[in-house]
């Protein structure tokens, strides 16, 4: 059995197509008894991505050419439709709204409970539960929850990438501080650390010290990586209440805008810092990053730094959901069933942290990522996913995402009150969360 049950964003018209494409959306119910039955003639799955990587596209149709060997009655086809990241989202939603949506899509973590929610999309645990030597309980719960919604499954978290510190071990030699990974082994790596030798590289360098990477004052969101150490979040667990006011988030947002405007320690609005390129200290991304370091510097990788409520593990997730107005749902859920399996996620780990507990092995990770150690990939990656959070998400992220931008843009000024600029974005979802 299918069930089919009812279930980002950086301008007015991606909130206008999300609305209306998920809104859109109805429910139904599927029947399968092991494999789907094979229809009249074999079909054509399209599934939608962002990476236009030619080597991870060439091993999803590698894998996805397999699946057409294997099941000729069931599919002629296998294809993978690449979409720029920044128009991805509008792009998808304006095809569900039209009634043309692909099989399969990649999602992002920040709009999950708006797709869950929506009816958008086939609960896809009864087929990987049932696939032969899928091993379901092999993926980690903690992966699963974003996706799940009264007992179902609607999008596999291919994608469980770790949040980490790299740091330019070259520049904070230079600067007289203490090593980074010195203090990660004496459980002395924090935040307030962190913050003091970026102040001392950047003025030691004439560069800069510690970039939060892709927040350029725009992606609010990547700040969770820092504030999630005083254990603060923008609303509620049940995303009713605002919580930007929170006694938590107040003291982690004074602590990033001290440490931008008054120690410099964070690179102010307006400048760009490319950490791979040799112009920061440190930097907080995603590990797959990696691929970028040359040996023109010296570098370490290290987990997230802790803060007053210790240290918090965070991952950018993806998931690949089943699209119920898709023409062919039954199909499309076995082909993920495959493209998912042990070996085709170990296959996948080159490039995506896989759910899969068994997977999760510096020996397994190591293979796919030469230039990490064992040591960096069991702290990082290993260690990295369990118990791990993701990035905000709500089921109406897209609106509150430029609200919220534009609500923090007074923030980011030298005189700011950071209480009043929280409450003012406070005032300005309560709506929104209350909708």
């Amino acid at each position: 059995m299918i069930p089919l049950t009812r279930r980002r964003g950086l301008a007015a018209g991606l909130v206008a197509a999300t609305a209306v494409g998920l809104t859109a959306c109805g429910s139904a119910d599927q029947q399968v008894a092991g494999e789907p039955e094979a229809p009249a003639e074999p079909v054509s799955l399209t599934m939608t991505v962002w990476t236009a990587n030619e080597d991870q596209l060439a091993m999803f149709q590698q894998i996805a050419d397999a699946y057409v060997t294997a099941h000729p009655d069931l599919v002629a086809d296998v294809s993978f439709e690449a979409i720029p990241f920044e128009d991805y989202t509008t792009s998808l939603t304006t095809r569900l709204a039209g009634g043309n949506p692909p099989d399969l899509a990649w999602i992002l973590e920040s709009y999950a409970p708006e797709f869950v929610q929506s009816g958008a999309l086939v609960d896809v645990a009864p087929t990987l539960q049932a696939a032969e030597g899928y091993d379901y309980d092999d993926l980690v719960e903690s992966s699963l929850s974003l996706w799940e919604q009264d007992g179902g499954l609607f999008a596999y978290p291919f994608s469980n990438s770790p949040f980490a510190m790299f740091v330019n071990t070259d520049q904070i030699e230079a600067a007289g501080q203490p090593s980074p990974a010195e203090l990660v082994a004496s459980e002395s790596w924090t935040y307030d650390a962190a913050r003091e030798i970026a102040t001392a590289a950047a003025a030691e360098s004439g560069k800069q010290g510690l970039v939060v990477r892709d927040f350029e004052y725009q992606v609010w969101e990547n700040l969770s990586t820092v504030w999630e150490g005083w254990d603060a979040a923008p609303w509620s667990e049940d995303g009713t209440q605002c919580t930007f006011t929170d006694p938590e988030m107040v003291a982690a947002m004074s602590w990033i805008h001290e440490a931008t405007f008054v120690d410099g320690a964070l690179p102010g609005p307006g400048t760009t810092a490319d950490f791979f390129a040799g112009d920061a200290a440190m930097t907080i991304t995603q590990i797959s990053r990696a691929s970028a370091l040359d040996d023109s510097f010296a570098w370490d990788l290290l987990p997230l730094p802790a803060g007053p409520e210790g240290r918090q593990n965070v991952i950018g997730q993806a998931g690949i959901g089943v699209f119920a107005q898709g023409a062919n749902p039954e199909v499309a859920a076995d082909f993920l069933a495959w493209f998912t399996n042990p070996e085709n996620a170990e296959q996948l780990a080159t490039y995506f942290p896989p759910p899969r507990e068994s997977l999760l092995t510096a020996e397994v990770l190591g293979a796919a990522n030469p230039l990490l150690s064992e040591e960096q990939l069991q702290a990082v990656v290993v260690e990295g996913i369990q118990d791990a959070v993701t990035k905000p998400a709500h089921p109406r992220f897209a609106r509150l995402q430029e609200t919220v931008r534009i609500g923090l843009d007074d923030l980011w000024s030298a005189g700011a009150d950071v209480e009043s600029v929280l409450a003012e974005v406070c005032a300005s979802i309560d709506p929104i969360l209350a909708d």
